[in-house]
């Protein structure tokens, strides 16, 4: 089977940063977290294999969030009784993912409460490595607003206060006085500078080798990528996964084979992931957007372009993924490609999203009947914006799509 060599590393440092895009006020909290983390773990001596789960554990801890409300709600109370939610979809989303599997349940116990875990059927690594993200996560909650600044050095006293006060209830008491013990640096605090951190991160991942991945474990990271966008609203679920899938179809009866044709569903369960930073209000809104929240739509495509690339740069998929609003005037966005500079593989995706989109019920109207679908992919094509002959596979094959929609 074809293999992609992939920096895992690096991989959960840009599915990190994605994340990031779902809590504007509070970018890179999942850095902090991994980053408090593994200095408390260095302070207890724990090997680098532990070391290295503690940081992509602590980089993913908030894998189940995509709704911006969901964010608010855990960052304005240090106990909010609805946060399990998202720690039992974080482990479901990991367990389904092969290369990140491992880190499935320090996600699903990371806003467990240290009284509560002895009873939880878990070894004693894994507890302490679960409730030191939540420690951390609850430090970086009351830091939050003093980050980048000097103020932070007055502040923190009051932090491991409150660690100390919850050490035995909250969070166990060696992981507490190793925070303790590790927060008496300055530099502990200073690190969480936005600067430093990547920095930090990106020596940390020197040191990492690349692994070489099947395709389908691939395909397991991009699907693990897509069901945290495609939860965003419950009007897009599964929508990257059938985009993914009409691509695919397309591309085969196109002539396209082998890792091409896995390489091209793997840009379509990947073309949306920019729209993490779309808040869930703008996506649901039943009526017509305003030019500032169109604007928000539109810069999506770069994201997901940009987040790809961390990742996918040694492949085509970031600008498959990335053009699929471009059109064939150079009208499209965010690039306003020309058609020589369109792929036909971005021209496919374009088309499977175009095609899905209008398949599913969405907040400003209902799901499409496939005649009213192929109506409008004609009178685009006439328009001339987009590729005749993927829109002419679509009308041959009109039903298959449908189904790959909407089944």
């Amino acid at each position: 089977m074809e293999q992609l060599k992939i920096d895992l590393h690096n991989t959960v440092t840009a599915l990190s940063s994605s994340l990031d895009l779902v809590g504007i006020d509070e970018v890179k909290h999942g850095k902090r977290v991994a980053i408090m983390a593994k200095n408390v773990a260095l302070e207890l001596g724990w090997n680098k294999a532990d070391c290295l789960t503690l940081l992509h554990a602590g980089m993913l801890h908030d894998c189940g969030v995509s709704r911006a409300q969901e964010h608010r709600n855990l960052s304005e109370a240090l106990e909010w009784d609805g946060a399990e939610a998202h720690c039992i979809r974080g482990e479901a989303y990991l367990r389904a993912c092969p290369p990140l599997a491992h880190l499935a349940t320090d996600i699903r116990y990371h806003h467990t409460r240290w009284e509560l875990l002895q009873d939880a059927p878990l070894d004693q690594s894994t507890r302490l490595r679960t409730n030191l993200i939540y420690l951390a996560d609850r430090a970086d909650m009351l830091q939050l607003p003093f980050i980048g600044t000097e103020q932070i050095l007055l502040e923190c006293p009051a932090i491991v206060d409150y660690a100390r006060k919850q050490a035995g209830r909250m969070f166990a008491p060696e992981l507490v006085e190793a925070f303790a013990h590790a927060a008496a640096e300055e530099a502990f605090w200073l690190s969480m500078d936005p600067e430093y951190l990547d920095e930090e991160l990106a020596e940390f991942g020197s040191h990492q080798a690349q692994v070489m991945l099947n395709l389908d474990d691939v395909r397991a990271l991009a699907l693990l990528f897509s069901r945290i966008v495609d939860a965003k609203s419950h009007y897009t679920e599964e929508h990257s996964e059938r985009v993914a899938k009409i691509a695919r179809y397309l591309a085969e009866r196109l002539g396209k084979t082998g890792t091409e044709v896995d390489l091209i569903e793997i840009a379509g369960l990947l073309h949306d992931i920019g729209k993490l930073r779309v808040d869930e209000a703008i996506i649901e809104k039943p009526g017509k957007l305003t030019v500032r929240e169109y604007a928000c739509i539109r810069r999506h495509s770069y994201d997901s372009y940009r987040i790809l690339r961390r990742v996918f740069g040694q492949t085509p998929i970031p600008v498959w993924a990335g053009y699929h609003h471009e059109n064939l005037l150079g009208e499209g966005y965010p690039f306003k490609r020309v058609p020589k500079e369109i792929d036909l593989e971005a021209r496919i995706v374009s088309v499977a999203d175009i095609f899905q989109a209008f398949a599913q019920h969405r907040s400003y109207r209902g799901r499409l009947p496939v005649d009213e679908i192929i109506k409008y992919l004609k009178e685009r094509v006439e328009q001339g914006t987009l590729d005749a002959q993927v829109v002419s596979v679509v009308i041959d094959q009109a039903d298959a799509c449908y189904r790959l929609a909407t089944e």
